[in-house]
């Protein structure tokens, strides 16, 4: 009788677990990672502080897109998002940086206006509220006068 050897079983394991980190990583990689079509919506914001590549776009706590690269542009932070096609998005849309509880993930939250004009490809959305600083909050009221 036959019985599979150490080698095989480890064998087995190792590929079952490069499959599932192949199917995590698509499921999880937002908009792009299985070709979804999308297109590209621009931000500038004072400050970003912990958002990261590949943080999450959402609209109403409904993922639409993701973060595809983050630069620094006339000493402002630009944040180039992919969102997802069939999200339309108007020219008054407000993006802002939240955070998720207290100590949570840092995404791009974005709350659509009323204007009736859409945006396009590759246009920057003017109205952002920058990231709130915990610790310039901690210290503004510890060291507030009285």
């Amino acid at each position: 009788m036959y019985r599979p050897s150490l080698e095989i079983t480890v064998g087995v394991f190792f590929i079952l677990g490069v499959v599932c980190m192949a199917y995590l990583s698509l499921v999880v990689g937002g908009p792009g990672a299985l070709g979804e079509p999308h297109y590209r919506v621009n931000a500038l914001f004072n400050s970003i502080t912990g958002l990261r590549r590949g943080a999450a776009v959402e609209i109403a706590g409904v993922r639409v897109g993701k973060v595809l690269d983050i630069t620094l542009e006339n000493n402002q932070a630009r944040v180039v998002m992919a969102i997802k096609d069939g999200v339309r998005l108007s020219d008054d849309t407000v993006a802002s940086i939240r955070t998720k509880g207290i100590i949570g993930e840092i995404f791009v939250k974005l709350i659509p206006g009323g204007s009736g004009r859409d945006i396009g490809p590759g246009d920057t959305l003017i109205e952002t509220e920058s990231a709130i600083s915990i610790e310039e909050l901690i210290g503004k009221y510890m060291f507030e006068k009285k």
